[in-house]
């Protein structure tokens, strides 16, 4: 039962009638009380009676189950009324973090009928939405009281990353196809897989010349060569504390999954073979085997509920899983933080056990708002700045150096620019015939 903002705007105008009575009437005025009180009793109870049940109720769902992170859903509500006419409102209850909308919606559903009522739900995180109870509220004619309900009725919305950077997809599968010769960009140093054989044209590379097949023929042959294909790439993410860090308003984990998502799209359409593993102190997702069709929904289902947590990334333990999942040589790329202490403690002591049977890459997110810092000067508190960015900045390098000595290519670039740069080294090492 729920009592409405009738009721109470009914109890002032008595409280008023009670007041008048006093002044003109004193002995009247306990009479009008009670009169006034048992009347509005009596039609509030009347009211409630003669409104319709909530609980026979049928309610359904239907609509989207999967959405990108800034884009909307809708889910539909039908509510089947078995009873007598029912005038009320409905509250679609989802965690705040759904976004949805409307809050509150009036129903008006005759007997036997039926009508639906649809929630917008606009995310602002990664994740599954799941679906709270479903409250019915049912008024009398006089809307005094109403009947009220809740029904169980589960769906859940699987928010996905939101793949931004896929506008970059075409410029990059340009590149790729001129490293496949589509372009007529077959020679040497293009890669190191041999594709055919061809005849000599003035401004070949005279190193490509195939002497023996020139040999058995009457003019000069050339090879000429592609990129290799069906190599691994392991995409390993970082998802303890130091992904928690916000740059702007984006986690550094959700930036990170939006380079692995256009790297993993790219590797997948070079022909090479993509997975993925997810740590902190333990592996949190893992995409294996997946076919290279499959890969990317894969990785985005996968990614799709990952948080990071507030603890300490065991970086042994990281290459250790590493080292169990990928047994041949492969292209790491490590997405994480170039944390001094971080790196210094956890990963170097460790690295050496990676970088001597595979390829490492890291990749980093970093601050745009850090050279904005390091820009300033108008005032002291702006020097102050400056100085701590340019620290920032300093300490960043070194250890980029440091990671560079122990043979790790290191991409250190922000947000909006990281994902094309992650993609560009990786047609570089292509190109370069190291994969």
């Amino acid at each position: 039962m729920a009592l409405t903002g009738r009721v109470a705007l009914a109890g002032l105008l008595g409280a008023a009638a009670v007041l008048v009575a006093a002044a003109v009437a004193p002995p009247a005025a306990l009479l009008v009380l009670l009169v006034f009180d048992g009347a509005l009793i009596a039609c509030a109870a009347a009211d409630l009676a003669l409104a319709a049940r909530v609980r026979p109720l049928r309610i359904a769902r239907s609509g989207d189950e999967l959405v990108r992170l800034g884009e909307t859903a809708t889910v539909t509500l039908t509510i089947e009324n078995p009873g007598r006419r029912m005038r009320g409102e409905l509250r679609d209850a989802w965690p705040p973090s759904a976004g949805a909308r409307p809050r509150r919606v009036p129903i008006d559903i005759p007997p036997g009928g039926r009508s639906r009522v649809s929630t917008t739900l606009t995310p602002v995180r990664r994740g599954d939405k799941k679906a709270a109870v479903v409250t019915v509220r049912s008024f009398g004619p006089l809307r005094l009281a109403a009947r009220q309900g809740r029904h169980e009725v589960p769906w859940t919305v699987r928010v996905i990353p939101p793949f931004g950077s896929r506008r970059h997809l075409p410029e990059k599968l340009a590149r790729l196809r001129e490293l496949d010769g589509q372009h007529r960009s077959l020679r040497r140093g293009q890669g190191s897989e041999f594709d055919s054989l061809r005849e000599y044209v003035i401004g070949d590379d005279v190193r490509s010349i195939d002497w023996r097949s020139t040999a058995r023929r009457a003019e000069v042959v050339v090879r000429t060569w592609r990129p290799e294909r069906d190599r691994r790439l392991l995409i390993v993410l970082d998802a303890g504390r130091m992904s928690a860090g916000r740059v702007g308003d984006t986690p550094r984990l959700d930036c990170a999954m939006d380079a692995a998502l256009l790297l993993a799209a790219l590797a997948a359409r070079a022909g090479d073979r993509v997975d993925l593993l997810a740590f902190d102190r333990r592996i949190r997702a893992r995409v294996k085997g997946a076919a290279r069709a499959q890969v990317l929904p894969a990785m985005v289902a996968a990614m799709a509920g990952l948080e990071p947590e507030l603890i300490e990334s065991d970086w042994a333990g990281m290459v250790g899983a590493v080292l169990g999942l990928a047994r041949r040589r492969c292209l790491v790329v490590l997405l994480t933080e170039l944390n001094e202490a971080a790196i210094e403690e956890g990963l170097l002591p460790n690295l050496s056990a990676l970088t001597t049977r595979h390829l490492v890459v890291l990749a980093a997110v970093a601050d745009p708002r850090t050279g904005e810092m390091a820009a300033g000067r108008s005032d002291a508190a702006h020097v102050y700045d400056a100085a701590a960015a340019a620290r920032a900045r300093a300490q960043r390098s070194h250890v980029s150096a440091t990671l560079g000595r122990r043979g790790v290519q290191v991409v250190d670039a922000p947000p909006d620019r990281l994902p094309s740069a992650l993609a560009d080294t990786y047609l570089a090492l292509k190109a370069a015939g190291r994969l």
